[in-house]
């Protein structure tokens, strides 16, 4: 599985400097390591869980599973017995026992430059004892799941480890997301609280939250579930109207006393228009008040290892959001694990992931693996080209990071400005840089390691997915040679497998599925509310092995390239998109009869949205209509997933069963005449027409 030697040609290795101080400083150590991980996965993992703290020890078998369908029901359980609470580990344990009370957590950078806040260690355990006091002064309760709809500022990581703290479940709704979408996610995990703020910046576009929240809970109440609470963060409005609740006074206008301390500190220096937030007194309760009166101690709540921690939503080939759940004790493990050695994290670092706490990478790390660790991030809410295209590279000399982790639509963008905004800084803090959210294009990868690195920094180019909770194939910076593009090899723990169409292991350089054939401390656990779309989605396909959706090459020397989805998904700038929804979304408009949905290659986003619909007898395409749907796009799912192209289809190819040859259809997208076998379509006289109308717009 692993070469007993790594290549020496054509590869990119770490400087000697790194490997210095390098937790893994070698390919022979990571070969060694990764042996032991997988035939004594017991005594490597417990190794690490002793520096964390437990409340009670576990007893039995560290790793316990079931992979194989036709042997049971699919189950995956981590240090079963054991209690503790990831929210002490990250917090109390750092600010207490490890002395680091002092020490930077995050220095949170706003969308417009000079907008600042620096958080402490112990600053954060305060608030974060004080929120959850205040969710528990609400009703929430262990178990409990708790909505938290929030733009990247310090008080959504408030709020998630708030819930961690208490043993409620968190279900964080990427702030982009439609009203449609968070109504959708509320309902299905039966949220019994909503968490938001009234707007943010993104760029110099104002996105009124509050708005979109009320809308949500109106839809929910609509369909007869009731949201009776809603915490508002008032992180742009200077007053906050609010009247007690159950008060037949109307509302009274009182400046916010958190926000004014925290404008004389520096957070919020310019001043920008602000968005009108409607406040509905039976429902709205404002943040900075409920938190004024809060004790700054919590005791929490010890909670079993195979309790829920969160519920994560990302597309289904169905259609319909999975809630992906993830556990305590074995999530809290891979994430900090992997943090440390993936991005050979070290006491003095000051490290950057670009993701947004909304999508898995900002769970992991941003919140989880970081704090683990007692490291210092950088919180960023803004754009990487607002006000001007070096604001990524003015940051990192701002704060002097070391450690710098972004998506390659990140990368492909800024590739399009050229070298000149990037050597306006000098970039010397930087060590190690990162890669996330999608394959990493050969080209992109050769600017990142050259441009930004300077030739002196390795590129941890990560695979993993919102069901794996952490990185799964990826280098460590001292001990991998580097191929651009390459996902390289698996962490600790993980087992990988090529198989073909029939299940079959492939050895040696082969292309087919990848699959995973034992678990690791952080995969998902289930579907919340349906374990059987779990088994079906996961395990069904190829018995035994965890089935990823993804398809994968291994090279003649091991190393792992992963080809893309195999799967009806989308990868749009590193967001998964389901085909199925949004062909249902542009189904609902009265003018659409049928739609087809295929992903055309994008030199930025790696895939865009290419639409093919059918319209009803009567209905004309044009301008008009194509705006309408584009906009129902952004209204049921939100703004990633709006179109690049829409074509009218006469028709559209199919089997002489009815079913969609999206084969077909990516051909045509793409302006490929090559189509391969068509014996199989029905009616081959449409192929014609659909080339003819294609939809020409420049990606």
């Amino acid at each position: 599985m692993i070469p007993d030697k790594a290549p020496k040609e054509n590869v990119f290795y770490g400087s000697e400097e790194l490997k210095k101080e390098a937790h893994i400083p070698s390919f022979e150590k990571y070969k060694e390591l990764y042996l032991k991980s997988i035939e004594n996965p017991d005594e490597f993992w417990g190794d690490i869980a002793k520096d964390f703290f437990w409340k009670t020890k576990h007893s039995g078998q560290f790793l316990d599973y079931n992979f194989d369908v036709t042997k049971g029901e699919i189950f995956i359980k981590c240090m079963d017995g054991a209690t503790t609470n990831i929210c002490y580990n990250l917090l109390d344990r750092n600010v207490h026992e490890k002395k680091l009370g002092d020490k930077v957590a995050f220095y949170w950078e706003g969308n417009e430059p000079g907008d600042e806040l620096t958080v402490t260690y112990r600053e954060l355990l305060q608030r974060v004892c004080q929120f959850a006091n205040v969710l528990k002064s609400q009703g929430v309760k262990k178990g409990d799941r708790v909505s938290i709809y929030m733009p990247m500022v310090v008080e959504l990581v408030v709020a998630m480890l708030a819930c961690a703290r208490i043993g409620a479940v968190h279900s964080i709704v990427f702030a982009g997301f439609s009203a449609e979408s968070l109504c959708e996610r509320i309902m299905d995990s039966e949220c019994s609280l909503l968490i938001t703020a009234d707007g943010f910046y993104r760029g110099d576009k104002l996105i009124n939250l509050k708005l979109l929240a009320d809308e949500a809970m109106q839809k929910c109440r609509d369909k007869g579930f009731p949201m009776k609470r809603c915490i508002v963060l008032k992180h742009l409005s200077k007053e906050v109207e609010e009247s007690p609740l159950g008060s037949q006074s109307p509302p009274a206008k009182r400046a916010c006393p958190d926000l004014q301390q925290e404008k004389q500190t520096g957070r919020v220096k310019k001043t920008r228009p602000v968005p009108q937030v409607p406040w509905n007194p039976e429902v709205d309760l404002c943040w900075h008040t409920l938190v004024r009166g809060a004790p700054d101690e919590c005791e929490p709540e010890w909670c079993e290892s195979e309790d829920p921690l969160f519920i994560l939503y990302t597309s289904g080939s169905t259609g319909k959001p999975k809630g992906v759940l993830h556990t305590i004790s074995g999530y809290m493990l891979y994430t900090a694990t992997t943090f440390k050695l993936v991005f050979d994290y070290q006491p003095d670092d000051v490290y950057w992931c670009t993701a947004d706490i909304g999508w898995i990478t900002g769970h992991s790390y941003i919140t989880y693996g970081p704090l683990a660790n007692g490291a210092t991030s950088v919180l960023f809410e803004g754009l990487p080209t607002y006000p001007d295209v070096s604001r990524m590279w003015e940051i990192v000399d701002k704060y002097q990071v070391t450690k710098f982790y972004t998506a390659p639509t990140a990368i492909r963008l800024l590739m399009k400005y050229g070298i000149e905004p990037v050597q306006k800084y000098k970039r010397e803090s930087l060590k190690i840089l990162g890669t996330v959210g999608e394959p990493i294009n050969p080209e992109a990868w050769q600017w990142y390691y050259n441009v930004i690195g300077e030739k002196r920094c390795p590129i941890v180019d990560t695979f993993w997915q919102t069901e794996t909770g952490g990185h799964v194939l990826t280098p460590l910076p001292a001990a991998t040679p580097l191929k651009p593009g390459s996902a390289t090899f698996p962490f600790f723990g993980v087992v990988p497998a090529i198989l073909n169409e029939s299940g079959e292991e492939l050895e040696g350089p082969s292309e087919g599925y990848l699959v995973f054939k034992q678990p690791w401390p952080g995969m998902m656990r289930t579907v919340y509310g349906d374990h059987q779309r779990f088994e079906t989605v996961y395990f069904k396909k190829f018995p035994g092995y965890y089935v990823t959706g993804d398809g994968c090459r291994r090279d003649k020397d091991g190393y792992y390239w992963i080809t893309g989805r195999i799967d009806d998904m989308l990868n749009v700038s590193g967001h998964l998109l389901s085909t199925a929804e949004v062909e249902s979304a542009l189904v609902e408009h009265e003018a659409v009869a049928e739609a087809a949905v295929v992903g055309r290659p994008h030199p930025v986003k790696g895939e865009s949205l290419y639409c093919f619909v059918t319209l009803t007898e009567g209905a004309t395409y044009n301008r008009t209509l194509e705006a309408e749907l584009k906009k129902q796009v952004r209204e049921k799912i939100g703004a990633i997933a709006t179109p690049d192209c829409i074509q009218e289809a006469p028709g559209l190819p199919k089997t002489r069963s009815g079913k969609i040859m999206r084969r077909l259809l990516r051909k045509i997208a793409c302006g490929e005449r090559d189509l391969g076998d068509i014996s199989t379509l029905a009616d081959s006289s449409v192929i014609e027409q659909l080339f003819q109308n294609r939809c020409r717009t420049p990606v």
